[in-house]
């Protein structure tokens, strides 16, 4: 299949990671967010972070004019026009998901592959408001997403041979590398990561190191890109807290139990990257630069 077109709704950090990986392997991309100031504000957040990676050589000027034109960032669905398949990035909330789905089989047609992005949520229960959930499947990217080359694609009770075929063929061009995963909560990076994240914020709540020592001795001591908390900040720290949340709600194990530091930072809205403030201080919302220690933070 050759896909020339695609939707993604949701223009977070996922989305926006989406959105440029498609166009980086020259598809068109819609993407909707939820008001034209949003919009406009995801069109200056992508410009920054391809300008970040700009100034790592990870990209030229003229790959970032072609990624931004194509890219095409809209309130109105109706801009949808003909696409191969749909993507919504919205926050880890399922009837928010749910109704981005209805909208999606309402104005797309039956035919259209929907997919969800998600890393803790059922596909199956998610996609049981479609007329035609034989044609959605769920897909998880790990941020960043032009770095991380794996995707874990799951399939929900009625996915169909024909979409999982699809979004295969899909991830191919993506350059990406495609993991099967059996639908079960966390999947296996989220549920993986977890508890390493949740037992970094517990060092650092309890005293037993700054937010920087814990992080280079993890990151050091075991060979990582990065530490756990450097890593919650680049998802997110709000995000973070609905996987813990959602693990904890369906498993029941104390150590997807959300760390009351990590409850604490989300209410005062450090979120991390995104928000320029969260276990480290960073000079810009695509993180570029060395991050420093956060003001309060233990």
């Amino acid at each position: 299949m050759h896909f020339r077109k695609i939707a993604v709704v949701g223009g977070g950090t996922m989305g926006q990671g989406i959105a440029q990986v498609a166009a980086s392997a020259g598809i068109d991309v819609v993407l909707v967010e939820v008001s034209e100031e949003r919009a406009q504000q995801v069109q200056r957040e992508l410009s920054a972070k391809l300008d970040a990676q700009i100034a790592k050589w990870g990209l030229t000027t003229s790959d970032k004019r072609a990624i931004l034109a194509r890219v095409h960032v809209t309130e109105d669905k109706a801009h949808f026009g003909h696409v191969d398949l749909a993507v919504e990035a919205v926050p880890e909330r399922l009837a928010v998901k749910q109704a981005v789905f209805v909208d999606l089989e309402r104005i797309l047609g039956p035919d259209v592959v929907k997919i969800t992005h998600t890393a803790t949520l059922s596909v199956s229960e998610i996609s049981q408001v479609l007329q035609h959930p034989e044609r959605a499947i769920g897909m998880h990217f790990l941020s960043p997403v032009h770095r991380v080359p794996v995707v874990e694609v799951v399939r929900g009770l009625a996915t169909s041979d024909d979409t999982f075929g699809t979004v295969k063929q899909l991830i191919a061009v993506l350059g990406k590398t495609c993991v099967e995963v059996n639908e079960y909560p966390g999947y296996i990076t989220t549920r993986g990561i977890v508890p390493m994240l949740n037992e970094a914020m517990h060092m650092v709540m309890e005293g037993v190191a700054s937010a920087r020592d814990v992080d280079a001795a993890l990151k050091l001591g075991f060979g990582l890109e990065m530490g756990p908390l450097g890593m919650a900040d680049r998802i997110g720290l709000d995000q973070v807290l609905l996987w813990m949340e959602s693990l904890f709600h369906e498993l029941g194990e104390m150590k997807y139990r959300p760390c009351p530091l990590l409850r604490k930072m989300v209410l005062a809205g450090h979120l991390g990257i995104k928000s320029g403030k969260g276990f480290f201080v960073y000079s810009d919302p695509a993180g570029s630069g060395q991050p420093s220690a956060a003001p309060g933070t233990p």
